[in-house]
């Protein structure tokens, strides 16, 4: 199985990206996480992105907030998908992080998630990753019909309450 990278800008972001990594030991996929900035260690970041497919990586998710360029760097340097989570940091309510992040121009995509939004952008990796593991798209499939019955139990539940 390829591995997913999750690269922050600054250490002020684990508690953000944490969530992603729970998403990645529910799925029994393999990470890494390092702290790479755009800015400070444009080098270091750089060449990890032009290494990732070589040493096993399949998808890369980039939290930044502020100026947030670093999903931006690192899918200029590598083919593989890059997920960028815009981190809520500055007194934009993580707004700069978002525009930063989305705002790609045209033949450097970055896929990007909410403000904070670490636990779909491990979703989205794993999706990523499913498309060529028929084990972990089975976990997915599993877990979609898992959160559809719940509601659905929800629903008859409150249904069986207030419809009378």
């Amino acid at each position: 199985m390829k591995k997913a990278a999750v690269i922050m800008g600054s250490d002020s972001d684990l508690p953000v990206v944490e969530k992603a990594f729970a998403v990645f030991e529910e799925y029994g996929v393999p990470y890494e996480v390092h702290v790479y900035s755009a800015h400070r260690t444009p080098v270091e970041a750089r060449i990890f992105a032009q290494e990732a497919a070589d040493k096993g990586f399949g998808v890369i998710v980039a939290a930044a907030g502020k100026a947030a360029h670093l999903a931006g760097s690192l899918a200029a340097n590598t083919v593989l998908p890059v997920i960028g989570i815009p981190v809520k940091s500055s007194t934009l309510d993580g707004l700069d992080a978002l525009l930063s992040t989305v705002q790609m121009p045209s033949g450097i995509p970055v896929a990007t998630v909410a403000i904070d939004g670490a636990q779909n952008a491990a979703l989205l990796a794993v999706e990523i990753l499913a498309v060529s593991d028929a084990a972990l798209a089975e976990k997915l499939m599993n877990a979609r019909r898992a959160a559809t019955e719940k509601v659905l139990k929800k629903d008859a539940e409150i249904a069986a309450k207030y419809n009378k």
